[in-house]
């Protein structure tokens, strides 16, 4: 393992780090092994290169008032505010606090529910449509006093959605479409090639009896094309092999290229990675191919809390328990039990779809890992200490920590419980929608809590310590293995799987504590398995044969000033690894997580900031992380 300093020299690393080729196709073709080469060797480094080398930072799941529920909540902010929020200006939020971010964001999706569109304005406005059923007349009421009756408004509309008895349909084409038009109209507006990118998106909110199907629909088209059709709503279905059928109907229509995001896991009881479709049949060929097509990603963590791996499912990762909320389903009419985790994690999902890819052929649950905040407020701040909470309701104030941010007959999630996360993190050759959009299609993506590290994560059959030991690593990365999100197949002879993994501190954030490489593989018995190994260890510690440094990195956190101190950890870390493990018969998947060291959690800034106690069970540190996309490995034949 090499560690480097920071200073002048920590530039033209990053410069190596941050810095693509303009691609335009389906996810398995950028996904082969080899797609992305270096072309030929010139002297300046920095030349010809055709591979990405800028990391853009975005949110691809934010609300704004125009979605029913966020409106309900309280949030007075539309799509103008949101977008200049996110590219860098002052806003002033609903409740009534200026707001900006440290940095500005890349590249947004706004992602308004397509599901009552139109639907807020109507209730606050007293509309007759609306005020001829008791629900319109109260929810009028409730939104006209605001505050926590706002709040309870909101609950109640998600719990009759959640339950499939919203007193009106949703998907009124009269009432959908010159919201859908405004939606269309401000990201066309806002889109800057080459400086800032606004894609078109809605979020389709499918869901079950309250459990969580929702997805993220992501355009990599213009107005032109998008407004050909209307986005795909929960009253059209709530299976999502019929969004997919939507979504190739608009293809097929216009020509254009869609994408879809699923997410909060967590909160589906069990059915986000199921062992069945959402009609009760089995996963099948057809299905994983699909499945595989539609749905590249999974957005892995953001406020309603951190979908990468539960503890009960992965007992001998100490780092598991990270911002998990595992008591129920979205709307809390279901109490969450321990056999359905297997179908809501990341891990297991990934876990689960190797073991399909060995009876089937292909892999349905194939996917990469994005973050994103999924905030209601229109206000993509997920920085421990400038966090605006997941709606109007829960902004900061001294009395957020105890309101209920989400709640139902099986239980309540406390406002101290939301997790200030997440953020993507794509690696592009530029900031336009075509070169992002490629990127998210091919899984060159990793998760970030929040900070914004930078990680490369490359697989191959060739490295080598001194591919480590060079302020160049994507150079060798590229021109001897394959990026995040890639594919190795065929082990040649003798050989096991050599990774290269470097990741940078965010400048404003925590040192790093360490890297590690999670491993999961198919084992004799059809069975999936996983593994962590800590790969590369900050401040000089050791990593036992075990794969495993027991040694812990400290702590510095003053929680009471709110502050930390990067006297431990390192500002970057990267090394090469071998899979000590490795059987070329077993299918695997590989992908890197980066941990920092302790700093304080958005809790304790607010205690400083009103001057409160927050309640015993609220945690007051975190440890922030980023999770790459993984790296598969399928043997032949």
């Amino acid at each position: 393992m090499k560690i480097f300093p920071i200073g002048s020299v920590l530039f033209s690393f990053s410069l190596a780090l941050v810095l693509s080729q303009p691609l335009h196709a389906t996810t398995a073709a950028y996904a082969q092994e080899g797609a992305i080469r270096p072309e030929k060797k010139e002297f300046s480094p920095y030349a010809n290169r055709a591979y990405p080398t800028n990391v853009y930072f975005g949110d691809t799941h934010l609300h704004t008032a125009l979605s029913m529920d966020a409106g309900t909540f309280g949030n007075r902010l539309g799509l103008d505010d949101a977008y200049r929020f996110t590219r860098g200006e002052e806003v002033t939020s609903s409740t009534g606090y200026r707001a900006r971010l440290s940095r500005p964001l890349d590249f947004v999706v706004i992602a308004d529910h397509s599901d009552g569109m139109g639907f807020f304005d109507m209730f606050a406005d007293g509309d007759p449509a609306v005020m001829d059923k008791e629900e319109g007349r109260r929810w009028n009421k409730m939104i006209a006093e605001g505050g926590q009756q706002g709040v309870d408004a909101a609950l109640e509309i998600i719990t009759l959605f959640s339950q499939g008895r919203f007193p009106w349909r949703t998907n009124d084409p009269k009432l959908m479409k010159p919201v859908w038009q405004q939606t269309i109209e401000a990201a066309e507006r806002y889109n800057e090639p080459g400086r800032f990118t606004a894609f078109i998106g809605y979020e389709w909110t499918s869901l079950v009896k309250g459990n969580n199907l929702h997805r993220v629909v992501i355009y990599r088209d213009g107005g032109a094309m998008a407004e050909r059709t209307l986005p795909f709503t929960l009253a059209d279905s709530a299976d999502p092999e019929a969004l997919w059928e939507a979504m190739q109907a608009y293809e097929e229509q216009t020509g254009g290229e869609l994408l879809a995001i699923p997410h909060n896991g967590n909160l589906s009881n069990g059915m986000m990675f199921d062992v069945e479709t959402l009609s009760g049949g089995p996963i099948t060929k057809d299905y994983a191919e699909r499945r595989q097509r539609w749905e590249p990603l999974y957005e892995a963590t953001q406020i309603k809390g951190d979908g990468e791996a539960h503890p009960l499912l992965s007992p001998d990762d100490e780092f598991a328990d990270y911002e998990t909320w595992d008591l129920g389903n979205l709307d809390m009419s279901e109490a969450k039990t321990d056999d359905m985790l297997p179908g809501e994690y990341a891990r297991s999902g990934l876990k689960r779809g190797l073991e399909y890819g060995a009876k089937l052929g292909v892999n349905p649950y194939k996917f990469g890992m994005v973050g994103s905040t999924d905030s209601h407020t229109s206000l993509s701040a997920v920085e421990e200490d400038n966090f605006f909470g997941k709606h109007s309701g829960v902004e900061p104030s001294p009395e957020r920590a105890l309101h209920v941010t989400l709640g139902g007959e099986q239980g309540k999630i406390m406002g101290y419980q939301m997790a200030s996360s997440g953020y993507a993190a794509v690696w592009a050759k530029e900031n336009t929608r075509d070169a992002i959009f490629d990127a998210l299609a091919r899984r060159e993506t990793y998760a970030t809590t929040g900070p914004r590290m930078i990680v490369r994560f490359f697989g191959g059959w060739d490295f080598t310590e001194d591919d480590a030991q060079t302020r160049l690593p994507a150079q060798a990365g590229y021109s001897k293995g394959v990026p995040m999100g890639g594919d190795l197949r065929s082990a040649p002879q003798g050989k096991s799987p050599t990774f290269l993994v470097a990741a940078r501190k965010d400048a404003m954030s925590g040192n790093l504590d360490r890297i590690q490489i999670v491993k999961g593989w198919v084992g004799d018995d059809g069975n999936a398995m996983e593994r962590v190994y800590d790969v590369a260890v900050s401040d000089g510690r050791t990593i036992d044969a075990d794969g495993r440094c027991k040694a812990p990195v400290g702590d510095t956190v003053d929680v009471v000033k709110a502050t930390w101190t990067n006297t431990i950890g390192d500002p970057e870390l990267i090394t090469t690894w071998t899979d000590p493990d490795f059987d070329p018969e077993q299918r695997a998947f590989y992908y890197a997580r980066v941990i920092e060291i302790p700093t304080p959690r958005w809790t304790a800034y607010e205690a400083l900031r009103f001057d409160i106690e927050m309640p015993k069970e609220a945690k007051m540190t975190t440890q922030e992380r980023a999770y790459t996309s993984p790296i598969w490995y399928t043997p032949k034949g």
